[in-house]
């Protein structure tokens, strides 16, 4: 008696069919991602009696695989809190976007606009200052010519950018969410100055106060010391710069 053998032709079968099984793969697709190009340096330095910064020498464009898109612009000044580039201060340029698929990308740009310096004989103090800074009575400066700190003129007022001189924001590096800011300072006799506010150091909070700031005639260099509620004294000694 002879046997069959059906299995190959079972297998021609399968072969032969006019619809090939889908296995649930998705076919493979090309994402370009944002491309953000900037006109212009990434970092600008206006000092006084320079050009008046200009937005458009300092704009930006998005792209995805050759065709613009939408690009977003956020401006957040440091120290005053500006949205525009308007006064002096430290401002940080946002440049974002998205592509199709939802994958962002980003680009900064640095801004430093400098304060003129203000005639200290006459009691203005406005410029732009280095600091050395020690802390609860140290002997040297535990951080030498950081900064800047500006020192801006507003009304009968004057506002300090950073109460600490920076300590936190320039010598440990931390940057603006770890500064003390808001200090406002006023005087009668244009040599020292004094402030009621109770200020905070961002990010660590506590309560900080002006201890003293007093401001040498001959030289321009101003002495600031303030205390902080973690018991920490900051002394900053604040050198023209200009």
């Amino acid at each position: 008696m002879k046997k069959l053998f059906l299995l190959p032709l079972f297998l021609v079968t399968i072969l032969s069919c006019d619809k090939i099984e889908d296995f649930g793969i998705t076919p493979s697709e090309i994402t370009y991602l944002p491309k953000i190009e900037l006109v212009g340096p990434t970092l600008v330095n206006i000092n006084c009696g320079d050009e008046a910064y200009d937005p458009a020498n300092y704009s930006a464009s998005a792209s995805e695989g050759g065709s613009e898109i939408e690009l977003n612009e956020v401006i957040s000044g440091t120290f005053f809190g500006g949205s525009t580039v308007s006064g002096p201060d430290h401002y940080t340029v946002n440049y974002s976007a998205v592509n199709k698929d939802g994958i962002p990308g980003s680009a900064f740009r640095n801004i430093y606009i400098n304060p003129c310096q203000g005639d200290v004989s006459a009691g203005d103090i406005s410029g732009t200052y280095t600091s050395s800074i020690v802390r609860n009575g140290t002997t040297s400066p535990q951080y030498q010519n950081v900064g800047p700190i500006y020192i801006v003129k507003d009304g009968d007022k004057f506002k300090v950018s950073e109460a600490t001189g920076g300590w936190y924001t320039y010598g440990r590096a931390l940057g603006g969410a770890y500064s003390a800011l808001g200090l406002e300072v006023t005087s009668t006799d244009g040599i020292n100055f004094t402030s009621d506010q109770t200020l905070t150091v961002n990010t660590f909070g506590g309560d900080l106060t002006l201890t003293s700031m007093k401001v040498d005639p001959a030289t321009g260099i101003i002495t600031l010391k303030s205390y902080w509620s973690f018991d920490y004294e900051f002394v900053a000694t604040l050198v023209p710069a200009n």
